[in-house]
C-alpha cells in the first residue's frame, strides 16, 4: 500500500461503515457498557469478518474495534492496563488480517464520553481540563500507533476542550491521524466553537484531515463551511434515518446517506464513509460513485 498521505492527495478515499451496526445484524447484543469492544473480547473472529465485509466492497480504510477500549472502563470489567494494551493491539491485528493488503488500517480512538457510556459524547460535558483530557488520551494513542496501524482515527470528539486535548496528545505519536468531531454534540451548536475546534484539531503535523461523524447527513454541510482553509475533510455521517427516542426505533430514508456527496467533494471532503446504521451495501454504492 502507498503512503496514506499521498493517497489522500491523489483521490478521495472510501471509509468503512458501522462496525457496531453490522455486529448487531450478526446477532450480538451491544447494549452493555463495552459495546463492540465486548465482541472484540468474546468473538474476535466476528470482528475480523465485519472488517473483511467492508474491504470486500471497496473500502480503502477500515477502522478498528477499539473505540470503547479504555483503561478505566475495562478496569471495571477486571482488565488491568497490560490486558487493555493487548486488546488494543488485537484490534489492530484483526483489522490488518481482514485488510490483507487491500486497505489501510485506521485505529479507532473514541472520546472520553464513549468510555463513560452515558451519552456525554453528544454534550462534551466532562468536567475535565484540557491537560487532564490530553493525559487520559495519550497512552491509548501511542499503544495503537505502535501496534502497526497505518493511521489513527480519533472519532466523535465532543467539545472544543477535547479537540485541543487530542491535538496535544497526538504530538510525536509517529503516524498520521484524523480528528473527527461529534457532529451531533451540543458543544458545537455555536458556529464559532465549531470553527475553533476544527482549527485546533488541524494544528498538529500528524493530522491529515479533520471533520465530523455520527450525525445526520444534513449536518455535514455546516461542518464543511467551518473547515480551516486548505485542510482535507473527513466526513462519515450516520444513515439518512433518525432515532425516535419515544418509540425507540429508527425512521427515515436509509438510502439518503450520501445524497449530498457531490457537494461534500466540492467543499474539500477527501475521506468519506458512514457511521451508525451504514452497511457494506452503502459503502459499495459510495465506492462506485467515488471510483467511477
Amino acid at each position: 500500500m502507498p503512503d496514506v498521505r499521498t493517497a489522500i492527495a491523489a483521490r478521495p478515499l472510501v471509509l468503512d461503515g458501522g462496525l457496531g451496526t453490522m455486529l448487531e445484524k450478526r446477532g450480538h447484543d451491544l447494549s452493555g457498557a463495552l459495546w463492540s469492544a465486548g465482541v472484540l473480547i468474546d468473538g474476535p473472529d466476528e470482528v475480523r469478518d465485519v472488517h473483511a465485509a467492508f474491504v470486500d466492497v471497496g473500502a480503502d480504510i477500515v477502522t478498528t474495534a477499539s473505540y470503547q477500549l479504555g483503561y478505566d472502563n475495562l478496569a471495571g470489567a477486571g482488565k488491568d492496563a497490560a490486558e487493555v494494551d493487548a486488546l488494543l493491539e488485537t484490534s489492530v491485528r484483526l483489522a490488518r488480517e481482514a485488510a490483507d493488503g487491500r486497505a489501510w488500517v485506521a485505529a479507532s480512538v473514541g472520546p472520553f464520553g464513549a468510555v463513560r457510556a452515558d451519552g456525554s459524547e453528544y454534550t462534551g460535558a466532562y468536567g475535565m481540563s484540557v491537560a487532564e483530557l490530553a493525559e487520559w488520551h495519550r497512552r491509548r494513542l501511542h499503544v495503537l500507533a505502535e501496534a502497526g496501524s497505518d493511521l489513527l482515527a480519533v472519532e466523535t470528539i465532543a467539545s472544543p476542550a477535547e479537540a485541543e486535548a487530542v491535538a496535544i496528545a497526538l504530538e510525536g505519536v509517529g503516524i498520521p491521524a484524523w480528528i473527527s468531531l461529534s457532529g451531533a454534540s451540543t458543544a458545537f451548536a455555536d458556529g464559532g466553537a465549531l470553527a475553533a475546534a476544527l482549527a485546533a484539531a488541524a494544528s498538529p503535523a500528524e493530522v491529515v484531515a479533520v471533520g465530523a461523524n455520527c450525525c445526520p447527513p444534513r449536518d455535514i454541510a455546516r461542518l464543511l463551511a467551518a473547515m480551516p482553509e486548505s485542510t482535507p475533510a473527513v466526513v462519515y455521517p450516520n444513515s439518512g434515518e433518525a432515532w425516535d427516542a419515544v418509540s425507540r426505533s429508527w425512521h427515515g430514508d436509509a438510502t439518503a446517506t450520501f445524497a449530498d456527496l457531490d457537494a461534500w467533494l466540492d467543499a474539500g471532503a477527501r475521506l468519506i464513509g458512514g457511521c451508525c446504521r451504514t452497511t457494506p451495501a452503502d459503502i459499495a454504492g459510495l465506492g462506485r460513485r467515488l471510483k467511477g
